[in-house]
Order: C-alpha cells, then sequence, then structure tokens
C-alpha cells in the first residue's frame, strides 16, 4: 500500500493545454457596433417622425375631400392650401393673424405676471394659500367665453374686452400648475438653499423656480393653449374690434360668404401657428432648461 502511494506522489500531474488570447489589435477583429442607416438617423429625430405624422393627415384629407366632392362641406387639402396661399399673397390673412397675435401676447403676459403674483402670495402664508385654492376652484371651471357678455357690458366693443377674457383664461391655470410646482420641490433642497443663505427673491429664484420649472412650463403650455381658443372664440362672437377683426373674424366672415376653401385656410393658420408656437418656442425652452438640467430624459 505504501509502495502505491508513493507511486502516486511520483507521478506527473498532467499538463493543461495553453491557452492562446489573440491580439485586440489584430486586423481580423470584427466590429460589434453597426452603423446606423440614413433612414434610420432621420427616423430618431423628433421633426421628422412628426413631419411624416403630418404628411399622413394631408394625405388623408386630400382623398376624403375628393371622395366627398363638395367644397361647401369639406374642401380638399390643396385647396385649402391655394385659398391659404391666396389669402397669403393679398395680405389678408397676415394682417389678421398680427392682429390676434398682439391682442394674445398682451392678455397673456398680463396674465403670467397676475399668476406670478397671486403664487407669491400663496408661498408666503397659509390664507395666502387658502386664498389660491379658493380663487382656482371658483373661477378655473369657469368658461372665459361665458365672461364675454359682461367684458362688453364693462370694456365695451373693443380690445379691453378681449384682454379681459384672455387674462382670465390664462392665469388660473398658470398660479394653479406654479403652486403646485412649488410644493412639490424637496425639503432637502430647500434646507440646502437655506444652508447656502438664500432667503427671499434669491431662494424663490435659485431653488423654487429651478426645481419647480417643469410644472411651470406645463402651465405656461396650457395657458397659452386657452388663451389661443379663448381668443378664436371671443373673435367669433362678436368680430371687429376696433376696426380690424383677426383670424376668429376671418373664418366668420368667409362663413357668411360660403367661402369654405378660406374658412379652412383660417383654421389652418390657427393649427401652425400653435404648431410653430409648440415645437420652437415651448420645446426650445424646455431643450434649454429642464433637458439641460437632467430634469427630463
Amino acid at each position: 500500500m505504501r509502495e502505491l502511494i508513493n507511486a502516486m506522489a511520483l507521478q506527473q500531474p498532467a499538463m493543461r493545454p495553453e491557452i492562446v488570447v489573440p491580439d485586440s489589435s489584430s486586423p481580423t477583429m470584427t466590429v460589434v457596433e453597426k452603423p446606423l442607416s440614413k433612414l434610420e438617423l432621420l427616423y430618431n429625430v423628433s421633426m421628422f417622425r412628426k413631419a411624416l405624422i403630418l404628411i399622413a393627415l394631408a394625405v388623408i384629407w386630400e382623398i376624403y375631400g375628393r371622395i366627398l366632392n363638395n367644397d361647401l362641406l369639406f374642401p380638399t387639402f390643396s385647396a385649402t392650401v391655394s385659398a391659404f396661399l391666396q389669402s397669403v399673397i393679398d395680405g389678408v390673412l397676415p394682417a389678421r393673424a398680427w392682429a390676434s397675435i398682439r391682442i394674445l401676447l398682451v392678455g397673456y403676459a398680463i396674465g403670467v405676471l397676475l399668476a406670478g403674483i397671486l403664487t407669491a402670495i400663496a408661498m408666503a402664508s397659509r390664507i395666502g394659500t387658502d386664498f389660491l385654492e379658493t380663487m382656482t376652484s371658483m373661477f378655473n371651471p369657469l368658461p372665459a367665453i361665458a365672461l364675454l357678455p359682461l367684458a362688453l357690458i364693462w370694456f365695451g366693443l373693443g380690445n379691453g374686452s378681449l384682454v379681459f377674457v384672455l387674462v382670465h383664461s390664462v392665469t388660473w391655470a398658470i398660479a394653479l400648475n406654479t403652486h403646485s410646482g412649488f410644493l412639490s420641490v424637496s425639503k432637502t433642497l430647500k434646507m440646502v438653499g437655506r444652508n447656502y443663505g438664500l432667503a427671499g427673491p434669491r431662494f424663490i429664484w435659485d431653488i423654487l423656480i429651478p426645481a419647480a420649472f417643469p410644472s411651470i412650463l406645463t402651465g405656461l403650455k396650457i395657458g397659452w393653449a386657452f388663451a389661443w381658443r379663448t381668443l378664436i372664440a371671443a373673435e367669433l362672437v362678436f368680430g371687429v374690434s376696433s376696426g380690424s377683426g383677426g383670424l376668429g373674424w376671418f373664418i366668420f366672415e368667409n362663413k357668411n360668404m360660403l367661402d369654405i376653401p378660406n374658412v379652412f385656410a383660417g383654421l389652418l393658420t390657427v393649427i401652425l401657428i400653435g404648431l410653430v408656437v409648440e415645437n420652437l418656442i415651448f420645446q426650445t425652452i424646455e431643450r434649454r432648461t429642464i433637458q439641460r438640467w437632467g430634469m427630463q430624459t
């Protein structure tokens, strides 16, 4: 037995074959990543995908208009574009659009300022919070167009009535979203600001507004949408203001003359302005603030 153990101890262990690792710098190494094609690169662009959607909708519009074959009910997309271009060349549509946008900017700016003041009062005290919540609950569900008869009595047939209903449509949506955004700021972030000695306006500007900016921007978008459709509806109701009408009056006029392609051209202008504001202005602000700060992917 001892001899068997000694023989096993003297036996050489089996040698394992050597493992050869190929050089990573070898020219025969395969490429793992595959470059994207031009079509795939285009598809990754948001504007390209949205353009495809708009083209598809235009094609559906054109097909349906040709099947219906009645311009008094539903003109084709080509007829609408032709009426749109003719009105642009004549200068009528740009003048009407600018008349609406000018009033809209005034009402929107006043509404934003008033919403900021109400939010500041709400953040300053509990009674201010109760006041804002009560006012928002009362007036936010109230359609701005319902106040138009009172506005006509108070401010007359002019821009003042339009500005009044615009301020009402803008203020409550922006104030509600801004206040909710401020309340959602974490206590840890607020304590960090206090530890750095921030207080008053600097605390609001450096801590609260950046942290609550997604909610603030959402409120600005909602306020813009409310103001835009309120303005068009108000112009459809009483039309001309100070001798000139806006897009709503342009649509109303052409409806009375049974020029339906021009009616659709006015509606198309409203849509185009909405697309420009949303995709150029608000998305640019979003990219340079929220996405740059890493608050949204």
